[in-house]
């Protein structure tokens, strides 16, 4: 009988609420009854203050769950603040005698006042006039769990809202609070309607109910519901893989597409390119840093200007590479790989002595950051979607080139018979210069890319370039299908491997499979068709 009378004295102040106007302003009293006493008695005096709350009580709530409040000798509550201690119900300055401040008594919590805690600054927000606030106290009302005392307070919030979405925040809340009640219909219709929300938080409610359940009918009804949710979770972590997957292989797609062009289209072994993809990403840093003091107003565009500087500053540096080493080398490919690994060690150290030798901070625009939900337990990242569709449009992009325009006739027609196409009049001196620099731009455009998405430093192409030789290859020399293919297989093979056997495993086992392949298929996924094939 006692305790179902600590329970009533418990429960009433939080169904008052609902249903309660704001009352009197806070007072000392008020604040010492929910931090000094029995642990029944300071919840019961939590529920009827935040039943008749005033502008004081979430700040005395919120200071007593960070553990800032103090208690005098006289027993009067304050809030410390900084240096300084405020009056609980004022919130006046107090100052004190060393002798007195010396005497302060912090106040202790125990786990369950630090559940009701949380319940009640949860429940102060639910008549907050901000969505978002409603939506994040109701969650953390679902976050709280089982708890019936609370049910008529969410009935008066469901009563008051509106929006659907804190609507069904409200009811699944409604529900967690439902099924720690000692009626087990309650309790069975609580375990049904638990199985309708999909989030990790009611997995784990559900485990913690069906381990506290003593009812057949009622476990029957938890694991129907947790199966439920287990099953739309892992549908959400399997489709996560596979976006992370497409993520990687747009990545080495935007990686690969320059070397497609230097290797794949020249013959060209530029071990240089992940060196020309770290300059684009310091001209994405530098046109940052521009914004940032000439144009701070207008940052969130910063990287629409730095596509294009991006571009312009690797295809020049490539261009200038050609023109004074490379072009000496063409058909000469062991002088070729050791003369642009010189040349790569020589950029790395160019960026160290220009910016150093730490990474540098490049902040992505506002508009690229937060994540799209499509499931629970699914959340695609924005600046991921936003890298996937830039290495659409450049694909397309290049696409056209190669396929359609003079640059990419006469690219093409080098390729396949360099000494006809110098007859026709092909100026192929020419055309190797501007198709170095167009592959070198393409890396200025992955490392603009990867900017977004990882650190900036002199040794940002490293760990690319490896990959990037091994989609070319595995794609077919020249091949931008084969390109295409290549790099979403290896995204995708590498993040399914990962979760398996781990990602340096991932690593090597996609190697060996690319080093068989290549073996039995050494012109790749394409073959490149031409009269020297047909005949």
């Amino acid at each position: 009988m006692m305790m179902f009378l600590r329970r009533l004295a418990a429960t009433l102040p939080w169904a008052l609420l609902a249903l309660a106007p704001a009352a009197h302003a806070l007072t000392q009293p008020q604040a010492l009854s929910v931090v000094q006493g029995e642990t029944d008695d300071r919840i019961a005096a939590l529920g009827r203050l935040v039943a008749a709350p005033d502008d004081r009580t979430a700040v005395l709530l919120q200071a007593m769950a960070d553990e800032r409040l103090k208690l005098t000798a006289d027993h009067r509550v304050l809030i410390a603040a900084d240096a300084t201690l405020l009056d609980a119900a004022t919130g006046a300055p107090v100052t004190l005698p060393p002798d007195a401040q010396s005497s302060l008594e912090d106040v202790m919590l125990n786990n369950r006042l630090r559940g009701e805690l949380d319940g009640a600054l949860a429940a102060l927000h639910l008549s907050s006039p901000d969505k978002s606030e409603r939506l994040s106290a109701a969650k953390a009302l679902l976050d709280a769990g089982g708890d019936d005392a609370r049910v008529a307070l969410i009935d008066g919030a469901i009563a008051k809202e509106k929006d659907t979405t804190v609507l069904d925040a409200l009811r699944l809340a409604r529900a967690a609070a439902l099924a720690a009640s000692p009626d087990t219909a309650k309790r069975l219709a609580a375990a049904k309607q638990l199985g309708e929300s999909h989030s990790p938080e009611t997995r784990l409610l559900l485990n913690q109910r069906l381990a506290d359940e003593q009812d057949p009918a009622v476990q029957r009804a938890l694991r129907h519901s947790l199966r439920s949710v287990e099953d739309t979770l892992a549908w959400g972590e399997r489709l996560g893989a596979v976006f992370t997957g497409v993520s990687l292989g747009s990545i080495l797609l935007l990686v690969a597409l320059g070397l497609a062009i230097t290797y794949g289209l020249m013959g060209v072994i530029n071990m240089a390119h992940g060196e020309l993809m770290m300059i684009g990403a310091y001209a994405t840093y530098l046109v940052q840093v521009a914004f940032r003091q000439w144009l701070p107003g207008g940052f969130d565009l910063y990287l629409v200007a730095a596509v294009p500087v991006s571009f312009l500053a690797s295809a020049l540096v490539g261009a200038a590479l050609e023109r004074s080493v490379i072009r000496w080398l063409y058909g000469r490919p062991l002088e070729t790989l050791l003369a642009t690994w010189g040349l790569s060690l020589a950029l790395m150290q160019g960026v160290r002595s220009l910016f150093g030798a730490q990474n540098v901070a490049v902040e992505s625009p506002s508009w690229m950051g937060g994540s799209l939900s499509l499931l629970p337990g699914l959340a695609l990242p924005t600046n991921r979607l936003v890298i996937i569709v830039f290495a659409l449009a450049v694909l397309g992009g290049m696409a056209l080139l190669i396929a359609r325009t003079r640059l990419g006739l006469f690219v093409r027609a080098v390729t396949q018979n360099r000494p006809i196409a110098s007859c026709m009049g092909v100026p192929t001196a020419r055309v190797d210069t501007y198709a170095f620099a167009l592959g070198s731009g393409l890396a200025g455009l992955a490392g603009c890319a990867l900017s977004q998405v990882g650190n900036v430093g002199p040794d940002l192409g490293q760990g690319y370039i490896v990959d990037a030789f091994m989609v070319v290859v595995l794609g077919g020399v020249g091949q931008l299908a084969g390109t295409v293919l290549a790099a979403l297989g290896l995204g995708l093979a590498n993040k399914a491997l990962e979760g398996v056997v781990g990602a340096v495993l991932a690593k090597i086992a996609v190697l060996l499979f690319i080093i068989v392949f290549i073996q039995k298929r050494p012109q790749g996924l394409f073959a490149v068709k031409g009269r020297a094939q047909e005949t």
